[in-house]
């Protein structure tokens, strides 16, 4: 793998540094691990662990319109937030399948902060330019996902290492909130309490030039509360604890939200495109369901494409994330059912030819924000 054709963030030095062992993802050269997947995982369960997320893309969209224009592009109502609230949501086409999932971060009425998925940031662009000329409305809309990085400090201890670096009082933002101000004597450093690990966090969103001392000074304050970095693995297995969809696995332009078990992010007393598709479906109730389940057998760990069986040895499913789970001690998985089923008691999934039996459970795998 050629690593100088992808990508890559401003701390892709201090990756190397610190032996991360890098992989491409999303276009980028991301670390996958500093030194074990397991540890890093567990630091975020109980301690406090640094991931760099700069990949992700980082739309700012401005005008008196865009409020409205947003409104129409995604599912979830934006009305329902304030400035300094964030809002998870998506951008659908219009077969109500799944452009991208993203964070639209509300600085004021007129200005907002949209942080979309790395491997979508072209899409997403075409997306929105097509709709600002087809409506010919006056927005300004930047791209700045080469210019500002993000990290993100997820943990029980989190607030603890950060807080003496700003005197915005981190414990006083609410969860899905954030403030801008300073952050190690930085003016305009936006703080929010969001992340993608089901632990405690915050993300500090800050610019390239400033990023590597900040970087290594969370390290450095952090050292007497064993903070670790931590990869790409680890953010794997934390967000699939959680249930959280990743694009691209769980989520696609061929998955509709309701389809993905994502219908508190659709909000039908709105106009948005395609929403006559998704009233449809969800009226009708004629469509794949997202699952989630676990391995009660030892050793056994579900893996992307692997089949669900019913107990006549019927496929009636795909998996499209699985794990093991470092806190449960066994294998998690989530999918896709992509036929009826009447008996959810008795379902396998197939590893190496072998039906292991399955147990359906209710997202999440694990509770959030308590320290294991």
């Amino acid at each position: 793998m050629d690593h100088n054709i992808l990508k890559k963030t401003t701390l892709y030095d201090n990756h190397i540094q610190l032996g991360a062992k890098m992989i491409s993802y999303s276009g980028f050269s991301m670390p996958l691990q500093y030194i074990s997947s397991l540890v890093e995982h567990m630091t975020v369960r109980k301690n406090v662990g640094i991931f760099d997320v700069s990949h992700m893309g980082k739309f700012i969209l401005k005008g008196k319109t865009s409020n409205n224009f947003l409104q129409y592009l995604t599912t979830n109502n934006l009305s329902n937030i304030k400035s300094g609230q964030a809002q998870y949501t998506c951008f659908i086409n219009n077969f109500g399948g799944i452009i991208d999932d993203l964070v639209i971060y509300k600085i004021s009425e007129i200005e907002f902060l949209l942080i979309v998925n790395a491997v979508n940031i072209d899409k997403n662009k075409k997306w929105i330019n097509h709709h600002i000329i087809n409506n010919n409305v006056d927005l300004k809309f930047q791209d700045l996902s080469l210019k500002y990085s993000i990290l993100s400090v997820q943990g029980p201890l989190s607030l603890d290492v950060l807080q003496p670096f700003t005197n915005i009082s981190l414990s006083n933002i609410p969860f899905y909130h954030f403030e801008i101000g300073k952050f190690l004597g930085i003016d305009g450093v936006l703080i929010s309490r969001t992340g993608y690990t089901g632990s405690e966090g915050m993300e500090v969103y800050i610019h390239n030039k400033y990023v590597e001392s900040i970087w290594n000074e969370i390290l450095k304050k952090g050292q007497s509360l064993n903070i670790k970095p931590c990869g790409i693995a680890s953010r794997d297995s934390l967000r699939i604890e959680m249930g959280y969809r990743l694009y691209g696995q769980d989520i696609s332009e061929n998955v509709t939200p309701i389809e993905a078990g994502l219908h508190w992010i659709i909000k039908f007393n709105k106009q948005f495109i395609a929403r006559n598709i998704l009233q449809k479906q969800k009226r009708d109730g004629i469509y794949k369901k997202f699952i989630s389940f676990v391995i009660e057998k030892k050793g056994k760990i579900p893996r992307k494409g692997y089949l669900l069986k019913d107990k006549k040895n019927y496929t009636v499913g795909t998996v499209t994330s699985g794990v093991f789970s470092p806190l449960l001690k066994k294998g998690i998985g989530l999918g896709f059912f992509t036929e009826n089923i009447m008996d959810k008691n008795n379902l396998f999934i197939s590893i190496r030819n072998k039906n292991i039996p399955i147990k359906i459970v209710k997202l999440p795998f694990i509770k959030k924000f308590i320290s294991y």
